[in-house]
């Protein structure tokens, strides 16, 4: 499995997110996901999950600076102090020393993004955290959050997925040296999976349709892809993408069904989002 090179960070190129994931089945998944290979774990204090999370990385065996962990702080939760604490609590359930990705899960236009960076920052000097970045940052956002900052921020966590056209942001990511982590890859399967010209990928490798839009988002430069799954034949059909490559032609007609910009994850919180 590659890693993308982020400003310092090098991030595994496949990693398992565990959005909806809980208690033991989430600490199960976890060390089986770390039994086959993957070596990047994605959570969130919103999640309710950093405890089994850290179970199930004790449990796997693997030794703490081989895996790459993520976790973020919610947005209410982005003041000065609030920060602190977030990171902190997190640590505690994570049963880590650190994390070595921390970020801002999503914007509030609420507080001064200075007081959020300037903490992210403070966090990261404390050694809390060996990195840090931002989620959910359309490109005016992520530009102030560049200039704000002292630290280099390493990623910008958003949805991508074939449906919705993301260059924008990546293409902002790349410019600034970081990466721009994909969550929710697949668009949650369902008519994705049907596209022709993804099935006719599909076919071509002797892989399946999740298998082809994986290899789709790890073939783009600095783009990372954290799949979630609940069934442990699932991670390793996620993580065998790495024996094959899409031809010119094939991603082009991937990338062409960006055309439709589904979002699946938007909210009244949400920022201004970027326009394709």
């Amino acid at each position: 499995m590659h890693s993308v090179e982020a400003n310092g960070a090098a991030i595994p190129a496949l990693g398992l997110g565990t959005w909806t994931l809980e208690g033991r089945e989430c600490a199960r998944l976890v060390e089986d996901a770390l039994s086959i290979g993957y070596r990047h774990l994605d959570t969130a204090a919103m999640y309710g999950n950093e405890e089994a999370v850290g179970q199930g990385l004790r449990a796997s065996g693997v030794e703490r600076d081989e895996v790459f962990v993520t976790t973020k702080v919610w947005w209410t939760d982005i003041g000065a102090d609030d920060l602190r604490h977030s990171a902190e609590a997190s640590l505690k359930r994570l049963g880590l020393d650190d994390v070595d990705l921390l970020l801002i899960h999503w914007p509030n236009p609420k507080i001064n993004l200075a007081e959020s960076i300037g903490a992210l920052n403070r966090v990261k000097a404390d050694g809390l955290a060996r990195h840090i970045g931002v989620s959910n940052f359309p490109t005016a956002l992520l530009a102030q959050g560049l200039e704000l900052s002292d630290a280099p921020l390493v990623a910008n966590q958003v949805e991508n997925h074939p449906y919705l056209d993301q260059r924008k942001v990546n293409a902002a990511c790349r410019a600034a040296g970081m990466a721009m982590v994909s969550y929710c890859p697949l668009a949650r399967g369902g008519d994705l999976f049907g596209e022709p010209v993804i099935a006719a990928a599909a076919k071509a490798h002797g892989k399946t349709p999740g298998q082809v839009i994986l290899r789709w988002h790890v073939q783009q430069d600095g783009v990372v892809a954290i799949p979630r799954t609940t069934k442990r034949e699932r991670l390793a059909e996620n993580a065998d993408i790495f024996d094959f490559a899409l031809s010119d032609a094939e991603m082009d007609a991937i990338s062409a069904l960006r055309s439709q910009n589904q979002r699946i994850c938007d909210y009244g919180f949400s920022p201004k989002w970027d326009r394709p």
